[in-house]
């Protein structure tokens, strides 16, 4: 702000808690990316680790550059017809002072625009889980590209931004159950439909090579997922953001117990993947509802969330479409699965003053507004990427070639494997014969050990 201008009493002043909390959460929601690359990592086989881990770090450098040139000011620049955003002093973050607050908020539009970027870079790389094993990198690449700013700018602003016709509306969506997870399982759909199957769906095992590394992915995502979430009220000053964080936690405890009790009933075990990706179902489930339910509805809606979730993975091999990781049975039906159970269990507090079914005068209104804004992003992230998919297909080609998919996507396309079986690392590997006849161990003199 230029020297010398007096603030009237009741202008937000800039706070460096509230500034230093929403940086803490800003480099909390960049670690879910790479957790999520681990998560995704685990999960394929051997022969396609390295494709799906650059899957999810292309978009740390593409979204980044886009959101820094015009994506920012797309979703949160003037409105534009409750579509989209545009604001001169947003494009290149040119126009806008190092101290200058976010309009009604105590941290500057730096920060904001940073946190926000956050959720731009991780939403394209949840869609890459669906489609492993099978795409070129380039291709992948111009996807995330024109699908940014075709589809997630615009339905950022319409669900945040000031203006947007969700917002105005008052569609509750606390931190993305429609913007991000709707939006990104839809668009996993709709490339899956155009693209195909992999090789061998249905007929080889395609087992996770590696449950460690899915905990490790999970464990990091559910670390990186409270600054997702607490930070999205962006300040720490009236406690909603406590109550996130709480609701964050206690939702993705009951989703993973109900995910378990699920597979145990149904398949007789209780397996790590089903604990790693139940956790996944109950974050993604309350991240729309956490800052509107009390801690009881958190349980409510990750253990419903949890039990279908359970439940819609299977439903890929029922009608035959191959979502590789289950982004369309996690992050699609966990984020409708949350975004419309708010609608049943917000308490008039907290986030929003519009209650439930469940509270207030027990009224439909509020879970009419969340299935407006569940169905719009839904319909629209699923043409426009089965769009998006089917020109770059048509031009470039989407898919590598069969053999290639088969010797193994990490060699084709980066010419690199994750694991070095060979026993040689960096530099010359050690010799595994002695020329001459090999000692007797019982005779052959002992030698000198060095500590």
């Amino acid at each position: 702000m230029p020297p010398g201008i007096t603030l009237a009493a009741d202008t937000p002043h800039l706070s460096a808690a509230n500034t230093g909390f929403m940086l803490i959460c800003s480099a909390l929601v960049m670690l879910m990316t790479p957790g999520l690359a681990f998560f995704y990592g685990g999960m394929v086989r051997v022969k396609s680790t390295l494709n799906m881990l650059m899957m999810s770090f292309i978009s740390l450098g593409i979204i980044t550059i886009l959101w820094v040139l015009f994506g920012f000011s797309v979703a949160f620049g003037t409105d534009h017809g409750s579509l989209f955003g545009w604001d001169g002093d947003f494009v290149g973050l040119s126009g806008i002072g190092k101290t200058e607050l976010w309009d009604g908020y105590t941290i500057p539009i730096y920060v904001f625009a940073v946190f926000q970027l956050m959720f731009a870079i991780i939403t394209p790389a949840l869609i890459s889980g669906a489609l492993a094993d099978r795409v070129k990198f380039t291709a992948w690449a111009l996807f995330i590209t024109l699908w940014a700013i075709v589809v997630y700018f615009p339905v950022a602003h319409w669900v945040w931004g000031t203006g947007g016709w969700a917002f105005e509306m008052g569609v509750i969506d606390f931190a993305g159950g429609t913007a991000v997870h709707i939006n990104a399982g839809a668009a996993a759909l709709g490339v899956i439909l155009v693209i195909g199957k992999r090789v061998g769906f249905k007929k080889d095992p395609m087992r996770p090579h590696s449950l460690p590394l899915v905990m490790l992915g999970a464990g990091l995502l559910w670390f990186g997922w409270f600054g997702f979430n607490a930070g999205s009220w962006l300040g720490n000053d009236d406690g909603v953001g406590a109550l996130m964080f709480v609701n964050t936690q206690v939702a993705t405890a009951a989703a993973m117990l109900a995910w378990l009790a699920y597979e145990k009933i149904r398949h007789g075990a209780f397996t790590t993947l089903g604990a790693a990706s139940g956790a996944v179902a109950g974050l993604v489930a309350i991240t729309p509802s956490g800052g509107s339910c009390s801690p009881l509805g958190a349980i409510a809606i990750g253990a419903i969330a949890g039990l279908l979730c359970a439940m819609a993975v299977g439903l890929k091999f029922k009608f035959g479409y191959d979502d590789s990781l289950d982004v369309v049975g996690v992050h699609l039906v966990g984020g409708v699965a949350g975004s419309l159970l708010v609608g049943f269990f917000a308490t008039g507090g907290g986030q929003s003053e519009a209650a439930g079914v469940f509270y207030g005068d027990h009224s439909f209104d509020q879970l009419w507004k969340q299935c407006a804004g569940v169905g719009a992003v839904l319909g629209y992230s699923l043409v426009a990427s089965a769009a998006l998919a089917f020109l770059i297909d048509k031009t470039m080609g989407m898919r590598v070639p069969e053999d290639d998919e088969v010797t193994g996507i990490d060699q084709a396309e980066h010419a690199e494997t994750a694991y070095d079986f060979s026993g040689a690392g960096g530099g010359t590997a050690p010799r595994t014969t002695v020329p001459g006849p090999v000692p007797d161990a019982k005779t052959a003199p002992a030698k000198k050990v060095d500590a």
